[in-house]
This record gives C-alpha cells, sequence and structure tokens, in this order.
C-alpha cells in the first residue's frame, strides 16, 4: 500500500468532477484528452476510470518513490501472457508508444503507469458465494498457477518485509518472537516446482469479476514468487478464522475451493498443513506494510483521510494478532501435514 501522504498528494488534485492533472498527463500517453481519467480509488496504486466505447477501462500508476518500473512492467508482461495463453485475467492496454506500461513526469513527480481492460460480470461477496463459485474460484487461481509457471523476470519473493519486523516493533517482544519464529519455518520449506512459482498475490473475491464460466482476475499489484499454498492462504482469508483454519461457517466454501483447485494442481495434505504458517507469515507481512502506510498522522488530517488512518490502525492490530496466535499455537508442528477435513 502506498504512505497515506502519497494518497493524500494526489487526492488534493482531484477536482470536485473526479478528474486530476496529474491523470491527464498519465492518460494522454494512451490518447486520451483532458478532464476523462476519473478518480476511481487508491491504495496500492492510483486507479482512474477511463472511458471506451461505453464501457470502461482502468488507468493505475503509481508514483517512482514507491515502485520502481521494472516492477510494473513486469506484472503487465505477466498479464498479458496470461491473457494471451486464455487464461481469465484482464489485459493489459498498450500505450500509444507500443509500450504496456510507461513512466510519465507529473505535476507530483515521476509515475509508472499502465491500462487495463474490464473484467465483465459481477462481483461477489463472500456470503453470498456457493460451494460452486467457490469451486471455480479456486479451480481459477490453480489455472494461473499452472499458465504462469516459468515467468520470473521482473518479479519480486514474497515475504520480503519480515527482516523489517525487528527494527519496526522493537518494543513489541511477543510479535518480533512470533515473526522470527515464523520466519525460521518458512526458511525451511522446499521451493521445489510443484510448490513454488509465480503467484498472483491477492486472489481474493474483491479482484474479480464473475461470468457463466467463472472469476475474472484483475489488480496484479501483488504479483509475486511465492509458494503456492502461500497464495491460496492468502485468499482464502475470508473464510478462516483467527488461525489460519477454515473458520465452520465456511468450511463448505473452503473445502469447495480446495477441490476446485485440485481439479487442476495437487495440493497435498502438507500443503494443507502449511496454510496455517502462511497466514501468519501473510498477517506480519501485511502489517509492517500497513505501519509503512500510517506513517506519523499530519497535524490536520481530512476527514476521509483520519478515518482510512483508523481503519488501517484496526487492521494492523488484527494482523498483529493473527502473526502473534499462528506462532504460538506451534506451527512448526503443524506444517508437516495435516487432514484435508
Amino acid at each position: 500500500m502506498m504512505p497515506l501522504t502519497e494518497i493524500d498528494r494526489l487526492k488534493q488534485t482531484v477536482s470536485e468532477g473526479w478528474d486530476s492533472p496529474i491523470a491527464d498527463d498519465v492518460a494522454a500517453q494512451w490518447g486520451y484528452p483532458a478532464g476523462t481519467a476519473k478518480w476511481w480509488r487508491s491504495s496500492a496504486s492510483h486507479v482512474f476510470v477511463l472511458p471506451e466505447h461505453g464501457r470502461r477501462r482502468y488507468l493505475r500508476f503509481v508514483p517512482d518513490s514507491c515502485r520502481g518500473p521494472k516492477s510494473l512492467a513486469a506484472v503487465a508482461e505477466l498479464m498479458a501472457r496470461l491473457s494471451d495463453g486464455g487464461s481469465a485475467v484482464v489485459r493489459p492496454v498498450a500505450a500509444e508508444s507500443g509500450a504496456l506500461t510507461v513512466t510519465v513526469p507529473t505535476g507530483l513527480g515521476a509515475v509508472h503507469a499502465m491500462v487495463v481492460e474490464p473484467a465483465p460480470g459481477a462481483g461477489h461477496d463472500v456470503g453470498e458465494l456457493t460451494a460452486s463459485q467457490a469451486w471455480q474460484w479456486g479451480r481459477a487461481l490453480a489455472r494461473l498457477h499452472r499458465d504462469a509457471a516459468g515467468f520470473a523476470a521482473g518479479l519480486p519473493e514474497s515475504f520480503g518485509e519480515l527482516p523489517s519486523v525487528g527494527s519496526l516493533f522493537a518494543d513489541d517482544a511477543e510479535l518480533v518472537e512470533a515473526t522470527a519464529l515464523l520466519a525460521d519455518v518458512m526458511r525451511e520449506l522446499p521451493r521445489c516446482r510443484d510448490r513454488w512459482g509465480v503467484v498472483h498475490g491477492d486472489f481474493e473475491l474483491d479482484n474479480m469479476a464473475w461470468e457463466a464460466d467463472g472469476p475474472i482476475a484483475y489488480d496484479f499489484d501483488e504479483a509475486a514468487l511465492s509458494w503456492y499454498a502461500a497464495d491460496i492462504a492468502y485468499a482464502v482469508r475470508d473464510l478462516t478464522d483467527h488461525t489460519g483454519r477454515p473458520a465452520p461457517v465456511h468450511r463448505a466454501r473452503f473445502d469447495a475451493f480446495l477441490d476446485g483447485y485440485r481439479s487442476v494442481r495437487p495440493f497435498d495434505d502438507e500443503d494443507w498443513g502449511r496454510l496455517p504458517l502462511f497466514a501468519g507469515l501473510h498477517a506480519a507481512a501485511s502489517l509492517v506494510r500497513i505501519t509503512r502506510a500510517l506513517g506519523e498522522p499530519a497535524p490536520q488530517e481530512p476527514d476521509w483521510l483520519g478515518e482510512l488512518r483508523d481503519d488501517l490502525t484496526d487492521m494492523a492490530r488484527a494482523h498483529r494478532q493473527l502473526a502473534i496466535d499462528v506462532g504460538r499455537h506451534g506451527v512448526r508442528g503443524r506444517t508437516r501435514g495435516a487432514p484435508r477435513r
């Protein structure tokens, strides 16, 4: 996630009509006139909506201070490769220069940008998800893992935030100890081809739209190299409890998701047993990202920014507790296998 101060800097340029001169400079690289791009949201990147023959495209850009051009180019190349291969993902749109990503100087500094096609279909809330849809969801993630195999150029490895926990939370001995345990176990995990490769990084329901054949994925901001089981653990976090295990109310959906995944790729008892570990690792990594994004509040912040800060602070507390709970419950002994049901 971008720092809240960076989000606020861009937001201050957004007019009552939701356009921005910063977005105008970027959208011009795709031939859109000033005033066309309308602000949608800002999180890991700034997102603006672009009209295109009665439908939407999405302009996404991130400041150079937050992300380098090679990282974004790798994401665009991955999405193009998957789309060309028939995977159900949105496709990046080439700029007028022919490039999938461009670097644009703006009044707020250089930004790196891409445009993506829309994902047709409707979103689904976890509470309304059927077992059949959960099965399609799991199958879609497995297909992405399968189809992205071998692509690695420019993508980071996941959990790179963990070394910062000791210094960032030096006064929180309980968290530091739990994270160190989780990281120790992680370092012992195999990186064989069947378990490690390209992952989406945030394959949750909010990042896909549904048609009859299943979901179409977008928002590849967190694409990385990681364990496939880690991608699953993050995708299904709304289906799990405080230890990363399936919550009773969502058990049928959880099982259907894994059945759908197994219809395309293997996912054995050893992978199943590591889901709590990855839930804890994701919690620790997310805590670092949120803490960095929060930074120090300004003396006078707009109401919307204060509300966002409060929401993220609550989220940070939940992530901290999850990392501690997983470490406290003896994750080392639980990563060697577990029953599927």
